[in-house]
């Protein structure tokens, strides 16, 4: 269980943290009192503008790396080349820190920070957010999407289940949901169970203020680990169709499809 300062974030942790697991890329820099953040286009364009954000923010700030506590970034499921670039990042900067000596990482869930920026959304800046059970949806593209829930109060989030690849169709949110998140609701409007009309949807990205807030937490509970170990989290170990799978898809949609009346 963690649990994530829900409005400020403690003024002795010096963090930079980043995602590039979606089509946006968010980069944010807090020294513990103030923040600065930076976002752009994701994805393959994140391979070439991650480290020139990163550098201005450390400008802007007057922080170099070495002063930092830790390097935080979202490490999946999401984008098989943003996920590849954050982590190539990450173990790099990690490393290249205090003249070698290197800095810890600490890797965070995507569908974690999807859950934490809805939440953020719902609750505000000011005042303690009733419980509430999110659960988180990303585009996995391929005519699926991640799923995974997570349970807030008091401050504290837990995970609800494990993450789950799954078709827009088959979504079952946990029974306590009272809340959907993530970026699904347009790409996949008319394929989504109408049941869920009855809970509140908010458009959210795993961003990276959500990941600030839920790192020093998640810091406190030894999640930090070595630059050798930023590693991605992959759900799918498939980045494309077959021609044969994608005909057989759209095949399937069309018969699924109702019959058009003339």
């Amino acid at each position: 269980m963690y649990a994530p300062e829900p409005y400020l974030m403690p003024k002795f942790l010096k963090f930079l943290a980043f995602d590039t697991s979606t089509d946006r890329m968010s980069v944010a820099l807090t020294d513990g009192a103030s923040l600065w953040q930076h976002s752009g286009p994701g994805g393959a364009q994140a391979s070439v503008s991650l480290i020139p954000a990163i550098l201005a923010l450390l400008a802007e700030s007057g922080m170099t790396l070495g002063a930092l506590d830790a390097i935080v970034f979202g490490r999946g499921p999401g984008s098989f080349t943003g996920l590849r670039t954050a982590c190539a990042v990450a173990q790099g900067l990690a490393f290249g820190a205090n003249h070698g000596a290197g800095i810890p990482v600490l890797p965070v869930d995507t569908l974690m920070a999807v859950a934490e920026e809805a939440r953020f959304q719902q609750a505000g800046r000011r005042g303690e957010a009733a419980p509430v059970v999110i659960t988180a949806l990303l585009d996995a593209r391929m005519d699926e999407m991640y799923v995974q829930s997570y349970e807030f109060g008091s401050g504290l989030c837990r995970p609800v289940n494990g993450c789950e690849l799954i078709r827009p169709e088959n979504l079952v949110p946990e029974p306590a949901a009272r809340l959907l998140a993530g970026n699904v609701f347009e790409v996949y409007a008319a394929r989504l169970p109408a049941s869920l009309a009855a809970l509140a949807c908010v458009a959210a990205l795993p961003t990276a203020t959500a990941l600030l807030r839920l790192a020093p937490a998640l810091a406190a509970a030894g999640q930090c680990v070595p630059a050798a170990l930023a590693l991605p989290l992959y759900v799918r170990d498939k980045v494309a169709q077959t021609t044969e799978e994608r005909a057989q898809a759209k095949a399937a949609l069309a018969l699924a499809a109702p019959a058009a009346h003339p």
